[in-house]
């Protein structure tokens, strides 16, 4: 039986690149698709959202009644949207999958309260891609020991609204588990001025902004007569949308907690 899914903010650009993937896709159905209040996509037909015939499944508006029979959520958002809609599904026990990034630490407790009962996906980005270069900054990191200085820079599009990504800091966290530093304690975020000579275990995190790009991320070690650098770059928004769906499979499988792509993937 294929698994049922909603998706949440399906009107966006990450939402409609999941429903185009998902319609594509025989283990997945379309249980129903949520928009904010207001949303022009509110009251069409999702089918009609990405270039497709109607599918008889209307775009609700967020304090609609959900679906009756859905399996699993997909919600690419924003912090407040992915909190109200998180309540919903973790009262009737609907894992969930979540893409949003610019959570406050007081909204991640709050998120893990409303979902303690169901499994829940939470990354900040779902790309294979980048959670194989999680791994990899983290496995590098532990390698080269002390005597390379660590710097993340991140490249995204003139809309994006929090700074640094969720996938820069998620790097910079695992750069600081192998070093067995908290990131809090060691980042720089911009340097201006005359700041001094480097720390050698700062961990420095740049952002910038411009045009289209869709995500880029490089992670430099930088030694003493030698470099590497890591570098993920996204050339469309599917390999986060096929991650999600990807996520979605699994999680309806799972025992109530908080995972990410990590254990979706078996990189742990």
């Amino acid at each position: 039986m294929a698994t049922r899914v909603l998706v949440n903010a399906g009107g966006g650009k990450m939402g409609r690149r999941i429903l185009a993937l998902l319609l594509e896709d025989p283990d997945l159905d379309l249980a129903g698709v949520r928009e904010m209040e207001g949303h022009p996509a509110v009251g069409s037909d999702a089918g009609r959202l990405v270039g497709r015939d109607g599918l008889g499944v209307t775009v609700s508006g967020a304090g609609e009644e959900l679906p009756e029979e859905v399996d699993v959520g997909i919600d690419f958002s924003a912090p407040q949207a992915t909190l109200e809609l998180a309540g919903e599904l973790g009262r009737r026990g609907i894992p969930l999958v979540i893409g949003t990034t610019g959570f406050t630490d007081p909204e991640l407790d709050e998120l893990s309260g409303r979902l303690k009962e169901v499994a829940c996906v939470l990354a900040p980005n779902m790309s294979v891609g980048v959670n194989v270069l999680f791994k990899l900054a983290h496995d590098v990191t532990r390698i080269l020991g002390e005597g390379f200085d660590i710097e993340i820079v991140e490249a995204h599009h003139r809309f994006k609204v929090d700074a640094p990504s969720g996938t820069a800091l998620r790097l910079g966290r695992e750069v600081a588990r192998a070093r067995e530093v908290a990131l809090a304690e060691k980042a720089c975020y911009g340097r201006q001025g005359r700041c001094g000579a480097r720390s050698p275990d700062e961990v420095g995190i740049l952002a910038v902004r411009a045009g289209d790009i869709v995500g880029e991320h490089t992670v430099i070690f930088g030694g003493l007569g030698e470099r590497i650098e890591l570098v993920h770059r996204a050339h469309t928004r599917d390999n986060f949308a096929m991650g999600a769906l990807r996520a979605a499979k699994w999680v309806t499988g799972q025992p109530p907690g908080m995972y990410d792509m990590m254990d979706v993937l078996g990189l742990r």
